[in-house]
């Protein structure tokens, strides 16, 4: 087994543990052009504990959401290892692969396109148990189908219904419902929430923790919301352009963030209070923004950076441990 990081979560050992995972994109067009990759995710290490939620914030396109498609293999592993529960996923034979996916689920971005708009609400919660043969019969399945929309907060009776008859939010929660179909012991949540209403986004958030109390499941939160990220998660770590370049308790990385990128995401968020707001200084990055498709050498924020030497060019910085937090900078 390959080494694995230093555990500093809850628990003695790691639910699931990501080894400098790459994921890259062969986006090369022609037979004779010249090759070109799209490095998503570059060499990304982190782990979760059980019964922990670790939120991963970053800007679109920053590889956050391609991690977590990456953790439950719709998307294969370039490089690095991805453990659940000490076991490395690509050597899992197939009644532990079969475990494994029945144990780690995905909520998807956008309730609307996730459900099957031919299906009713009953056969789309019932179809994984079906697939996994949870339960013995399809009596069994419908009443276990009701209790979890009980769950989520919709009626037993919404079991006929189709999706189109929901609005946004109750379809997010249509489709929490269905990935709890399974007993799940870990959930990558990918922005749940950034397609619905404010008003709403805070319901989905608490019923998250409300499950959360419940059952002892693990998340990995994906969101660009830093504040909302902080109010659900135990850890949080920062990406950019495919690097993790801050991790810590998220209290500590909300209120003393220690990376200039990170600095910058919070100095962003709106502040209800107006006196505040305006006495707060807001940092405005500038330079282009890179592309994963050719990324700079040395630090991947070096461009943006209003910190930046000659070092940052030529170099790019290890994540170091700075008193359990972390951050790959060489101005900390």
């Amino acid at each position: 087994m390959a080494e694995t990081l230093a555990w500093e979560g809850r628990g003695e050992t790691p639910l699931l543990s990501v080894n400098h995972v790459k994921t890259y994109f062969d986006v090369t067009k022609g037979l004779f052009s010249k090759k070109q990759i799209v490095k998503a995710v570059d060499d990304v290490s982190f782990s979760i504990g059980e019964g922990e939620t670790y939120g991963l914030v970053g800007e679109s396109g920053c590889g956050k959401s391609t991690l977590g498609r990456t953790l439950v293999q719709i998307y294969p592993v370039t490089e690095g290892k991805i453990f659940y529960k000490g076991r490395d996923i690509d050597t899992l034979k197939k009644a532990d692969r079969k475990e494994f996916t029945r144990e780690v689920q995905m909520i998807f971005q956008d309730p609307y396109a996730s459900l099957n708009p031919r299906m009713t609400v009953g056969e789309i919660i019932k179809e994984p148990m079906e697939i996994h043969k949870i339960l013995d019969s399809s009596e069994q399945r419908e009443e276990r189908a009701a209790e979890l929309l009980k769950l989520v907060g919709l009626k037993p009776d919404h079991i006929r219904r189709y999706p189109h008859e929901f609005s946004g939010g109750q379809r997010q929660r249509i489709s929490i419902a269905r990935t709890m179909a399974l007993n799940p012991r870990f959930i990558i949540c990918d922005e749940p929430i950034s397609a619905l209403d404010v008003s709403i986004q805070a319901q989905i958030i608490n019923l998250l923790k409300e499950i959360q109390d419940e059952t002892g499941i693990s998340y990995l939160f994906v969101a660009h919301d830093l504040s909302m990220v902080n109010y659900i998660s135990d850890r949080i770590g920062v990406m950019y352009l495919g690097h993790l370049v801050e991790e810590g308790k998220a209290d500590d990385v909300y209120s003393n963030p220690i990376h200039p990128y990170t600095k910058a995401l919070l100095s962003a968020i709106p502040i209800p209070d107006p006196d505040v707001a305006r006495e707060r200084k807001r940092i405005q990055l500038e330079g282009e923004l890179p592309t994963p498709l050719n990324p700079p050498a040395g630090c991947p924020f070096k461009g943006r950076c209003p910190v930046a030497t000659e070092e940052c060019g030529k170099n790019r910085p290890e994540l170091k441990d700075y008193g359990g937090h972390k951050a790959a900078c060489f101005h900390v």
